[in-house]
Order: structure tokens, then C-alpha cells, then sequence
């Protein structure tokens, strides 16, 4: 056969860009021959490709990683649509219709990823419901382990939407205004692009380790103009969901949700990417009703006198409730 040429393998390679190859795969993708004259100028075009940046070394004898090629993007030589906002609504209180009030100074971006890493059973669920159903004329995405069996809703999550009574879940036609997935894991690669996709929960048991790279195919597949909504779980007293400090790595705002008392839950901003206000670090308590009415939603900070303990080297501390005071 004809003499492959250095043109010949950069070409093949193109698409195999970001992905490894063997010299032994090459030969015989190219049907090279051992008598071809190529049999052994490929390594030469190899070293040739290391030299031009197209291809390294993996360390591995005779493997290379083809370099992903990546082209300048163009900023102010192209006219752009400055978009605002994103205009995603946050749960809210069911007595008084108002939002968590850090939802006035948190900006949402198109692509954005918000995590809710809570503990079990104080409210992640419920917020994600919420922002379902909040949201829900602009016909968001539900996927996750708490709302099917096999390819039906579960009765709970059929008695969740028929709690929340005061939103509309399908339009004239009676036909559902949100997409219900059942999907317990492949979470990026079962996305609606530019869609708002809530996930409730994503487990990986035994697999922490791979939150950040999750978290990253996530919000990747959501779209220039989705919203990833992720719920994880939580131990109780950190401040971060189980995977440790990298499930926060592509999260543009992370909400940590814990046992705030015996019967309420307190939702704590993490992480926020962009804000008008300081916001990380403050908390507020709120009720739950049924399961997904969300009550007496107020902002709340560790006791002064006991340092959130709550108590001192007298006792029980007569200034607050375990630890915290209303603001």
C-alpha cells in the first residue's frame, strides 16, 4: 500500500480528540503491514504529531492521549445578546406567599448549577417539590430515585402533588406540564437540554469520589439556558454534602439544609457565585406541612451568649432555643 503520510494520521486522529490510542491500534486502523514502509515511520510521525502539540505521551510505552484542540472564542468582534437573569422562583412560605428572603439577592445565571445537600428528611425533597412546582409554567424536569417504581409514580409522590394543591400541574388539555424521568443514575445523559432539571437525589454509595465530575457532566448537559437543580445528601453538622468539599465545585449556589429543631428544618447559603447582598453563611428556619407546605419561614443566627451551643457552663442557655435566635 502507499506510504502513509503525516497528513494521513493527523487527519485520522481528529476524531479521536480528548481519547487515548496505542501505535498497535493505529496499525491496524490503517492497515499498516509489518512489510509496509509505515510499519515503523509511524512511530517518526508520532514523534512528529508529540512535537506539533497534536498528540503526548501517556507514559505508557506506545500509548498517546490525542490533545483536544481548542479554539479562541471571540468576545467583543461578535454581537451578543445580553441576557438578564434567570428568572427561577424559589420555594415559598404557604401562609404568606413570600420567598426565602436571600432569593431577593441571589442571581441565577442560564446554566447555572444549585445544590441541596441536606439531611435525610428534613426537607430536601420538599424544596425540590417546591421548586417544581413554583416553577412549573415554565415546564421544568423531574428526575431521581424518590418519585418512580419502575415506570410509575410511587403513591407518595402522587400524594406530594395532590398536597400541593395550589398549583396547577396540568394545562387545558389535561395533559402534564412537567417531564417526570425515571432515572436513578446516567443523570447527565438523561437531561433536557436548556430545560430546569431537578434531580432528587443523585446516590453514590461508596463512590463519593465521583461528585465532582457528576456535578460537572451536569451542568455541561444542561444547556446555555437550563438550570441543573441537584439535590445530595448531607451529615448532620457540615457544611458540605457526602463527596466532601468537591461536590461544590460546579455549583454556582449550594443551599445545606439540617435539623434546625424538633419539628423545623434550617436551610444554610453555602456557596453563591453572584449575589447583590451577603448572603453565604446566613440561615433561615422554616416548617413543614404535609410534607411539601413550607410554614413560618424566618431568618435566624447562632446565639451570642452560648456561641450556638446552646448552653454555657450554667446549663441550658436562657437566651434562645438550641443554639439559635430568631433575626
Amino acid at each position: 500500500m502507499a506510504e502513509i503520510t503525516i497528513e494521513n494520521v493527523r487527519g485520522f486522529l481528529r476524531p479521536y480528540e480528548g481519547q487515548k490510542i496505542t501505535i498497535g491500534e493505529l496499525r491496524r486502523e490503517l492497515k499498516i503491514e509489518s512489510e509496509d514502509k509505515s510499519f515503523d515511520g509511524i512511530r517518526v510521525i508520532m514523534f512528529r504529531l508529540v512535537v506539533d502539540g497534536v498528540i503526548k505521551n501517556t507514559g505508557r510505552r506506545g500509548e498517546y492521549k490525542v490533545i483536544k484542540q481548542v479554539k479562541p472564542v471571540p468576545i467583543f468582534s461578535v454581537q451578543r445578546e445580553i441576557r438578564p437573569p434567570f428568572n427561577l422562583i424559589f420555594p415559598k412560605d404557604f401562609d404568606t406567599g413570600m420567598e426565602f428572603s436571600f432569593a431577593d439577592s441571589v442571581v441565577i445565571r442560564e446554566g447555572d448549577c444549585i445544590l441541596l445537600a441536606g439531611q435525610s428528611n428534613w426537607g430536601k425533597t420538599c424544596l425540590a417539590m417546591n421548586f417544581l412546582g413554583e416553577n412549573i409554567d415554565q415546564h421544568p424536569v423531574l428526575l431521581g430515585n424518590e418519585f418512580t417504581s419502575g415506570d410509575e409514580p410511587t403513591p407518595r409522590f402522587l400524594n406530594r402533588l395532590g398536597a400541593m394543591d395550589w398549583v396547577e400541574w396540568t394545562n387545558s388539555d389535561g395533559m402534564d406540564k412537567f417531564t417526570l424521568l425515571p432515572v436513578y443514575e446516567d443523570f447527565a445523559e438523561n437531561i433536557i437540554k436548556d430545560k430546569i432539571n431537578i434531580m432528587d437525589w443523585i446516590n453514590l454509595p461508596g463512590e463519593y469520589y465521583m461528585i465532582s465530575p457528576i456535578m460537572e457532566g451536569i451542568k455541561r448537559a444542561v444547556g446555555k439556558k437550563g438550570i441543573a437543580v441537584v439535590v445530595l445528601q448531607k451529615n448532620p453538622g457540615l457544611d458540605y454534602a457526602r463527596g466532601g468539599n468537591p461536590s461544590k465545585d460546579f455549583a454556582d449556589l449550594e443551599l445545606l439544609i439540617d435539623r434546625h429543631n424538633a419539628t423545623e428544618s434550617r436551610i444554610t447559603v453555602g456557596k453563591c457565585k453572584e449575589s447583590t447582598a451577603s448572603v453565604s453563611g446566613r440561615s433561615w428556619a422554616f416548617g413543614i406541612s404535609k410534607g411539601v407546605k413550607l410554614k413560618n419561614i424566618r431568618e435566624v443566627k447562632r446565639c451570642k451568649y452560648c456561641y450556638g451551643k446552646g448552653y454555657t457552663p450554667r446549663g441550658s442557655c436562657d437566651n434562645c432555643v438550641g443554639g439559635w435566635v430568631d433575626v
